[in-house]
């Protein structure tokens, strides 16, 4: 991480991770940070280069996000995405106003080749576009590279300075030759050498956990989800027996789940170290009791983390470290990691209590995207079904419930949710039996939730008055954005048919089409 690394600067814009990630992508380490960070810091970490984010705002009105000249004269390479292209010819002198004509979507974009940009770029390509504004005329020094049949300035740049600008969003896959860009930016542009591998990340961290502990004993707190097994899987090939993996069946898992935990991790599983199974169910169904909103229940689940480890580190004697998987999108989802407003506490970030009484918290996932830690996962050896599991919140069905939590609305999303992703699991199997191949629409993500809403209906020539459960599935890449999956309808139809019939509770079942954004992949 230290050796070369990148950094976005976010100006608000909903695609700061997808940058990010990218840029990784190129093998080229990569952080975020508020474009309120104090230029002498930006300085002190003596990045290769420089990228600003896109942004909702206006460059020119009083108030909008900015930065000043200086960061432009650091002799570090600069590229910035619209808002942050507008921005960086605002700054320097360049002219930006509302644009006669508004570019949103796919647009076909004409490219100067001899840019260091657009080197192996199509010289007519697809970008996508999201401005109201638009650069009327560029800084002193700066070149155009490319336009649109209405955006006379989609790039321009100043080789002598390295600073480059484009309008368009080359981080999202709608632009074609995107990450070809942002390649040619950090490989060519600022010249780094590629050195950010998972191999390397695995074989370091294992080394600076070593040197952390010493001799002194972890406790982590284990999920048995992707995030916090892979944080096992380093922490254990690091210290072995001096991890004790406590594993909090809150009550809140998918159905069978507690089981399938212990039987990968406990005494018969695959890793050296200690597991502790804590049954707290009762303990948390009493917390939760009369809690309806949504952040009071992450909180009131991340504090209840908290104080079972404290107790479990208690009973096994000194305890110096705890362990969790934070991994970086919960750190920036958080507002701790940029300038994007917060989407939601997570249970390993916002949700901790001012007292923790541990030495201190080793995350050592805090800075992998969740693509990344599937890579560490493999290169530790986890096991792919492990690895590739659906994600589960740390908060469980506590936010797959809407309102108060109960045992018997536990017990209704378990079993709803076991039925619907049993009968996808199994058309996505007769599909890739009968074609070789998965289908088109097999989801990243599906799972059931239970709604607030209850509605008549009539079962058995009876009235009923029972609740609905909310289906949803998503296609996604990176988990920052999302697309409702198009399972098929007869796929749905038993699914509808078989919840109604065999879970006691429930008379309707609604199926979620959101995307992300708006909505986010999960309902709390």
């Amino acid at each position: 991480m230290d050796q070369e690394k990148v950094i976005v600067i976010d100006f608000g814009g909903q695609y700061n991770q997808l940058v990010a990630r990218r840029v990784r992508e190129c093998n080229v380490y990569c952080e975020i940070y508020s474009y309120k960070t104090d230029l002498a810091q930006i300085k002190a970490m003596n990045p290769k280069g420089i990228i600003l984010t896109g942004g909702p705002n206006s460059c020119y009105e009083d108030g909008a996000p900015t930065c000043t000249k200086e960061l432009f004269e650091l002799g570090v390479p600069v590229l910035g995405l619209c808002y942050g292209a507008q921005l960086m010819q605002h700054v320097l002198g360049g002219k930006v106003e509302k644009a006669p004509v508004r570019e949103y979507g796919k647009t076909e974009t004409f490219v100067d080749k001899s840019s260091a940009l657009f080197s192996d770029v199509s010289e007519k390509t697809i970008v996508w576009m999201s401005h109201f504004d638009y650069i009327s005329q560029v800084a002193p020094g700066f070149k155009i590279v490319a336009h649109t049949a209405d955006c006379p300035v989609a790039a321009a740049e100043c080789t002598e300075k390295n600073l480059y600008a484009i309008q368009f969003h080359p981080e999202v896959l709608h632009t074609q030759e995107g990450t070809k860009m942002l390649h040619n930016f950090v490989r060519g542009v600022c010249g780094c050498a590629g050195t950010w591998k998972m191999d390397a990340f695995v074989e370091n961290t294992i080394k600076e956990i070593r040197e952390k502990v010493g001799d002194g004993k972890v406790l982590l707190a284990l999920s048995g989800g992707v995030d916090s097994s892979v944080a096992a899987g380093l922490l254990s090939r690091a210290i072995g027996k001096q991890l004790t993996c406590v594993f909090v069946d809150h009550g809140l898992l998918r159905k069978d789940e507690g089981d399938e935990v212990e039987s990968v991790f406990g005494p018969e599983g695959q890793f050296d170290l200690n597991f502790i199974r804590v049954n707290a169910q009762e303990r948390y169904y009493s917390k939760l009791a009369g809690v309806t909103e949504p952040e009071a229940k992450r909180k009131i689940i991340g504090e209840e983390f908290i104080r079972v480890f404290e107790e479990e580190a208690k009973k096994i004697g000194a305890v110096d470290f705890l362990a969790q998987g934070t991994i970086y999108p919960d750190v920036v989802e958080s507002g701790l990691g940029g300038e994007s407003a917060v989407i939601k506490s997570h249970h390993n970030v916002g949700g901790l209590p001012d007292f923790v009484d541990f030495k201190e918290i080793i995350e050592p996932l805090r800075n992998l995207f969740k693509d990344e830690v599937r890579k560490a996962g493999l290169e530790l050896g986890i096991p792919e079904h492990l690895v590739f599991r659906q994600p589960f919140p740390g908060p469980g069905l506590g936010i797959r419930i809407i309102g108060e939590v109960t045992a018997d609305k536990v017990r209704i999303v378990q079993d709803a949710d076991f039925i619907y992703r049993s009968e996808v699991d199994k058309a996505v199997a007769e599909y890739k039996k009968a074609n070789g191949k998965a289908p088109a629409w097999m989801p990243n993500q599906y799972f059931a939730a239970l709604t607030n809403m209850r509605s008549v209906g009539v079962m058995g020539d009876e009235r009923t008055y029972d609740y609905a459960v909310a289906l949803r599935a998503v296609n996604t890449i990176d988990f920052m954005t999302a697309e409702s999956a198009e399972i098929p309808f007869e796929v749905l139809q038993t699914v509808m048919s078989r919840i109604i019939n065999e879970v006691r509770g429930v008379n309707r079942v609604f199926y979620d089409l959101t995307s992300k954004p708006p909505g986010t992949i999960e309902f709390e």
